[in-house]
């Protein structure tokens, strides 16, 4: 829900820093945690009114029209070079991946009254699958059979009068699936990181609550597990990395740290592993770049954060590994022009969030490789204006990491397809999900898999989790972000949620879940 580019001089920076040539990780800080605190159980919570009149909660910083830095005004509608893996990245005879479950998420009136987007994103666990939206609720639903267990505020969590007491949003739910804990995110203000850490797997139990003073307010504040460090992300005045000492923090330790880094020019994200298997310590963080904006080659640019938490000042964070793509153009409808895809029966266009890439960064260890999938919205698709999602896995078999495939998902069909999410199971299959739309269609929720023997690039048939049939009539702030996750039990099951709307209205959203599995993915 945070403004996603809070100071007008830091994006002017930026844009010259990208153009003078790149610049990273400028600076080092480290920090303890400003306060400490157990919750008492969820299940202890009082009930949670249904709604909380929030018709339309400010941005931190409100957004002046950005300048022209030498690209806006060569775009137009529909006019963007096409994208050579557009038509190249089909494969009918792919897996189709038919539902297992589907079943309600959290929908506006029960969440934050009248706000958008919904920041809609969720994690599975044993027995529980917990969603986290905007601003900020949370709902923890029985995987078997998806009846809601509980749904709670995050800020009840909290019992003193600090930051985290006021749900400001940019929430973020993650199952850390190696110690099989739980762990929520959000916003405080003016720059402060509210972090609920589960005592046990299970979310409706208690939680080692920690605040963090990030140094500038943190924007679409982002976080992942690791072996070593809980690993975050966010815009500020220029973009930082985070690394948060995951082993004090899963012990309810109060002298927790947090080592932050910054200096980088575009948005990153942190990588999140996915299974039990622990990978060495040194976290990845990874963003893409663009050849008119940025300078050099379209790319992916690795980097890996070694955190000493002893020892701050020995830390490291490198960019390790630059990938040349295929040339995709950046941003669908121009730098930050929220105005951008089209919807059924209205004129109102919602956002692409193309500037930045899409969460998660998802990691598996298998037992004879490395793999990270990731995905980010890109222009020259087929359809008015022309988004699609560019996906890609890396792939580390010895000492360095390669780009095994990338493709484009377009069908040609007339949909706009955006804010994707992906991830990868045990046995190597993909899960792409998103959002699709057009002048003719509403937005619906939608996705395709692939198995390792496919056609490199390609995704199989697409499949429709729940078709939209209304519109969103006033804000042009869509979705922010999804999630595409894997059971961790098993290693099979792929999870998604995203949002989409019952009737056309000005923000009251509805959130889908649902869960499938690639055919021929046997579970541990």
């Amino acid at each position: 829900m945070g403004n996603r580019f809070w100071l007008t001089i830091a994006i002017a920076a930026m844009a010259f820093m990208a153009a003078a040539g790149p610049l990273y990780a400028s600076a080092l800080s480290s920090s303890k945690a400003i306060s400490f605190a157990v919750s008492q159980p969820v299940r202890a919570l009082p009930p949670q009114p249904e709604s909380r009149a929030i018709p339309n909660p400010p941005r931190i910083n409100p957004v002046p029209a950005e300048p022209d830095y030498g690209r806006r005004g060569t775009w137009t509608r529909g006019k963007a070079p096409a994208d050579s893996l557009a038509r190249a990245s089909q494969n009918p005879a792919g897996p189709k991946s038919p539902l297992d479950l589907r079943f309600s998420g959290i929908s506006n009136p029960f969440a934050c009254g009248g706000c958008s987007p919904p920041d809609t994103n969720g994690d599975v666990g044993l027995n529980e699958y917990v969603q986290i939206v905007n601003a900020t609720k949370i709902g923890v639903f029985d995987k078997a059979t998806g009846a809601q267990k509980a749904v709670f505020d995050f800020a009840t969590l909290w019992t003193d009068s600090g930051p985290c007491t006021e749900d400001v949003g940019d929430p973020v739910a993650v199952f850390d699936a190696m110690a099989q804990r739980w762990v929520f995110t959000q916003l405080a203000s003016p720059h402060h990181v509210c972090i609920a850490v589960s005592q046990t797997s299970d979310p409706l139990g208690a939680y080692y609550l920690y605040l963090f003073d990030v140094t500038e307010f943190p924007d679409y504040f982002k976080i992942g597990a690791w072996s070593d460090a809980y690993l975050g992300t966010a815009n500020q005045s220029s973009y930082a990395a985070f690394a948060f000492d995951r082993t004090k923090m899963l012990a309810g330790d109060p002298s927790a740290s947090v080592i932050r880094f910054d200096g980088e020019t575009n948005l990153m994200l942190p990588a999140n592993v996915s299974g039990s298997v622990a990978p060495p310590p040194g976290g990845y963080f990874y963003t893409f770049k663009d050849d008119q904006f940025h300078g050099g080659t379209d790319r992916i640019e690795l980097f890996q954060l070694i955190a000493n938490f002893r020892h701050p000042e020995r830390s490291k964070f490198n960019l390790i590994d630059t990938f040349n793509i295929a040339p995709f153009t950046y941003t669908v409808c121009g730098f930050f022009n929220f105005d951008c895809i089209p919807q059924k029966d209205t004129s109102v266009l919602v956002d692409a969030v193309s500037e930045w890439p899409m969460q998660r960064l998802a990691y598996r260890m298998m037992p004879t490789q490395e793999e990270l999938v990731g995905v980010f919205t890109v222009g020259g698709g087929l359809a008015d204006p022309g988004a699609a999602p560019r996906w890609f896995e890396l792939r580390k078999t010895g000492r360095k990491w390669k780009l095994i495939q990338e493709g484009t998902q377009d069908l040609g069909d007339g949909l706009n397809r955006f804010m994707g999410s992906i991830a990868i199971d045990q046995a190597g299959d993909i899960a792409l999900g998103y959002s699709a739309s057009s002048a003719n269609d509403y937005p619906s929720i939608r996705y395709a898999t692939r198995r390792p023997t496919d056609p490199l690039g390609t995704l199989g048939p697409e499949q429709i989790l729940k078709r939209g049939k209304g519109s969103q009539t006033s804000s042009d702030r869509w979705g922010d972000y999804s999630a595409m996750v894997v059971d961790p039990v098993g290693g099979c099951q792929f999870w998604y949620t995203n949002e989409f709307y019952q009737v056309s209205s000005g923000s009251n959203w509805n959130t889908e879940v649902g869960a499938f599995t690639v055919p021929g993915c046997a579970a541990k």
